[in-house]
């Protein structure tokens, strides 16, 4: 990873715990290296972001997820890469159509109970970075490490 190129964050449903600290983590980490990083999310994922993250510390550029999608259908924006976040199906499917219509290299980062089942079922191009990891985000943030140093 090098500075001066673009990052998508892709938030899906905030319904497990170490989805918010992760992406603060990773949107600090990027920024830091030079990303200009944008965190796109349902409705409830950038309402608990933006409680998270009130004063913009760590996450500059925000929108919703489907705005996003559409934009890129549209050739209005792109990203270098894209870090899709997922536990469940719907993510996935956010990741697939990411991956389908972004020339950005695709991370999907997969937690939750059932992270290596989910993982198992991706059929898109995509570095996997897979964590059993609901409530303690170190087992997720040392594999996004290992794979972004």
């Amino acid at each position: 990873m090098d500075g001066n190129k673009s990052a998508l964050l892709m938030m899906g449903c905030p319904e497990v715990p170490v989805q918010m600290g992760i992406v603060l983590y990773l949107s600090n980490k990027l920024g830091k290296a030079g990303y200009d990083v944008t965190v796109a999310g349902t409705d409830a994922a950038l309402k608990l972001l933006k409680v998270s993250d009130p004063d913009e510390h760590y996450v500059k550029k925000t929108m919703e997820i489907d705005q996003c999608i559409a934009d890129i259908v549209e050739k209005k924006i792109d990203f270098d890469c894209c870090f899709a976040f997922m536990h469940s199906d719907a993510g996935m499917t956010y990741a697939a159509t990411m991956s389908a219509i972004s020339k950005a290299k695709m991370y999907a980062v997969i937690f939750g109970n059932n992270a290596e089942d989910v993982a198992e079922t991706i059929e898109f191009p995509a570095e996997k970075i897979v964590a059993k990891a609901v409530h303690n985000p170190i087992p997720l943030k040392n594999k996004i490490d290992r794979a972004i140093p």
